[in-house]
């Protein structure tokens, strides 16, 4: 049946259609961030400071792990080396978003009126405090992000003055750092507060940055790809679906797909090249528009984010190499051994954690078969799912042979005419945003210092254990 598109009476007071000057850089009043989600935290941090102080107390000298050359050596894999409380990654039964897998959250965090995938504001709350927001509570953070979302003025005509073949991310990044201008916590340390109050003005540009991203991230769609149409944005929609219509598509459907990509893509624990990047700068109190800026850089390399869009130009190659074939079992094995012998990799499987079925691949696949099995695409992805982990089982080179995020998500977006890949990675951006800045306000809580690992050089590696 159809979604309904618009929140419950209690945004009624936010139902006014902002032209697209408006929009982008107007005089929507900015919140105090007096709401409800910062009050729940204000009320959980003591109880959680004291938590931290007694396991440091208690367990400061204990021994976490090791760390070998080969791991030095070997981008630091499986090195535990830093505290991320929003989630956890377990290698055999994937993300956890404060202990709460994706199938859980899908069934308890509150949906839009009438859909049934879960709205991106119940997971800002759930990583923020750890607990299950209600309907309210959660309607209390989209009235929070609306009434932060308006640009400063010189954004949207700096992005608008860049080169329309300058790729998505390098254009999000520079959105991103321009938006950086009126940061309260930046402003807050120039000033002098002190720091134990830090977290006030980090929870602030949270809620900025959250809340301008998706304006900025439909401005490049639509300049670099839509010859400039106007953005309207809808604040009588919640974040997902207003990001969704401010690029022009306004598919009940399509509004719950990306509900549901916001969420999924949001947090992958904190050793990600995104997460621990925005980790990182966030220790040097570089203000969390700096900190996702960075982020967003390091979600733009091959190996971290851009592998959705490489995932989709290699299913639309090997569809091609089919032919005319029907995709069958057989014919898609017969190719992949092909492509495995040529030297060549099958995109969008293995991970560098998991050793199963990535559990966002799980959630994507079941939303495909249940609306749009008939696309041919998934019908491609569906049986590369049934031949593809037995087929590099039996190659012996992979470690993980089951499909990951970036395996599906490509396919489903391609099914509601969002066709350009490069911009893939920007959703992908706005969704982790989400994630790594509770984290980045709970570090400024509790006061973590700056991060500084012992680097070392492989001279010294060898005196340390030459003549030994």
């Amino acid at each position: 049946g159809a979604f309904a598109l618009h929140t419950p009476a209690t945004m009624a007071s936010l139902k006014q259609m902002y032209t697209p000057l408006r929009a982008v850089s107007g005089s929507r009043a900015m919140s105090t961030s007096q709401g409800l989600m910062r009050k729940r935290f204000e009320e959980i941090l003591p109880e959680k400071a004291k938590e931290v102080a007694d396991v440091k107390t208690k367990y400061g000298d204990k021994v976490l792990g090791e760390c070998t050359v080969a791991q030095a050596y070997g981008g630091m894999r499986s090195v535990k080396s830093m505290v991320y409380e929003t989630s956890v990654l377990d290698s055999n039964e994937g993300i956890r978003f404060r202990g709460k897998t994706i199938p859980e959250c899908q069934e308890l965090l509150p949906k839009a009126p009438g859909g049934e995938e879960p709205i991106p504001e119940g997971i800002l709350w759930l990583l923020l405090t750890g607990e299950i927001p209600t309907q309210a509570e959660t309607d209390s953070v989209t009235a929070d992000l609306h009434a932060h979302s308006a640009l400063p003025e010189h954004v949207v005509p700096l992005l608008k003055s860049l080169p329309k073949d300058m790729h998505p991310m390098t254009q999000f990044s520079i959105g991103v750092m321009a938006a950086q201008t009126d940061s309260k916590f930046s402003a807050a340390y120039r000033d002098g507060v002190h720091k134990s109050t830090y977290w006030q003005y980090a929870f602030d540009d949270m809620l900025s940055v959250i809340a301008r991203l998706p304006t900025i991230a439909a401005t490049i769609y639509n300049h670099t790809y839509k010859g400039g149409a106007p953005i309207r944005y809808d604040n009588t929609l919640d974040w997902a679906a207003n990001y969704a219509q401010m690029m022009g598509h306004k598919e009940d459907l399509f509004l719950e797909l990306m509900r549901l990509y916001m969420v999924i893509h949001c947090d992958h624990e904190g050793g990600n090249v995104s997460a621990h990047t925005s980790h990182l700068v966030g220790s040097a109190l570089s203000d969390p528009y700096l900190a996702v800026s960075a982020a967003l850089n390091g979600l733009a390399g091959p190996l971290h984010g851009l592998a959705n869009q490489e995932v989709l130009r290699w299913l639309v190659s090997f569809r091609k190499k089919l032919g005319s074939q029907e995709v069958t079992k057989e014919a898609v094995s017969a190719a992949v051994w092909d492509t495995l012998n040529s030297g060549q990799v099958v995109p969008g499987y293995g991970h560098a954690v998991l050793r199963k079925t990535d559990p966002r691949y799980e959630c994507q696949r079941q939303f495909a078969l249940k609306h749009i099995h008939h696309d041919e695409y998934v019908k491609l992805v569906s049986v590369l799912y049934e031949v593809v982990p037995d087929i590099l089982t039996k190659h012996g080179k992979t470690k993980n042979p089951w499909p990951n995020v970036d395996a599906h998500s490509g396919v489903l977006l391609q099914h509601f005419g969002l066709v350009e890949e490069d911009y893939y990675t920007v959703m992908f951006g706005v969704s982790r945003a989400m994630g790594v800045l509770p984290q980045y306000v709970w570090s400024r809580a509790l006061g973590f210092p700056l991060e500084r690992p012992k680097s070392m050089s492989t001279e010294g590696i060898k005196k340390m254990f030459e003549n030994k």
